[in-house]
């Protein structure tokens, strides 16, 4: 677990891994040369369904036949933005569970490697990482709440573009929210054949769902000064 700092504006790749997991309904199993597609996952994502732990504690435990496994997992966006596809996931290990159909079982899996590719790169993230890094608070309530914000306050929307650094509205076709998490939010803007992400980050990362629509007001606040005295804050 990291400190919260105003200085931390974006989560670490293992927070992404642990977010993603943690809100996903659905993943690609591919094992024995198979593919299947797993869905309706439970209130608890894959977090609950799959138990990761390290080779040594597999062993210790006589975990008995074990397949080796890779899971796939997409993060896409919940908005209509150009190229909807945030994040891929990819975890690898030896499970000791099947699955039936597209009911899994709870199963423990001993952990391989855990990759997440996205905008940023690809980069890898370690069982010790991925245990120690926090769930975000809005990773389940992300997608509700951007909808909500793009389909019935679709007017604040060019008010935080006003808050990017340097000014980006010529030639913009238009912005949308990207994503949303407890550092802060992306917003994508869209040009004529090209777009690009931009965050706003929160002056304080949330802790608890219920901090998120203050600091969001206090963002909106920021972005109304700065229209009133005619120029930008970062």
């Amino acid at each position: 677990m990291r400190p919260y700092s105003a200085r931390v504006t974006r989560p670490t790749p293992a927070e992404r891994v642990q977010s993603i997991l943690y809100a996903a309904r659905s993943m690609t199993v591919v094992s024995d040369g198979s593919r299947a597609e797993v869905h309706r996952l439970d209130d608890a994502g894959t977090t609950g369904r799959i138990h990761l732990h390290s080779p040594a504690e597999g062993a210790l435990a006589g975990a008995g036949s074990r397949v080796p496994v890779r899971l796939e997992f997409t993060d896409i966006a919940p908005t209509a933005v150009r190229e909807r596809l945030r994040a891929r996931v990819t975890l690898t290990g030896l499970l000791a569970a099947r699955y039936s159909g597209e009911s899994p079982r709870s199963a423990c899996m001993e952990f391989g490697q855990a990759v997440v590719e996205d905008s940023d790169g690809r980069r890898f993230v370690t069982l010790d990482e991925l245990q120690d890094a926090e769930r975000d608070p809005l990773a389940t309530s992300e997608a509700s709440m951007l909808t909500h914000l793009v389909d019935s306050h679709e007017e604040l929307v060019p008010l935080l573009v006003r808050l990017v650094r340097p000014q980006s509205a010529q030639g913009m076709v238009r912005a949308v929210p990207l994503a949303l998490d407890r550092y802060g939010v992306t917003l994508r803007l869209e040009y004529p054949g090209t777009h690009r992400d931009v965050r706003l980050p929160f002056a304080t990362p949330v802790s608890d769902i219920d901090q998120a629509a203050p600091r969001i007001r206090a963002l909106l606040a920021t972005a109304r000064r700065a229209s009133h005295h005619g120029r930008l804050f970062a």
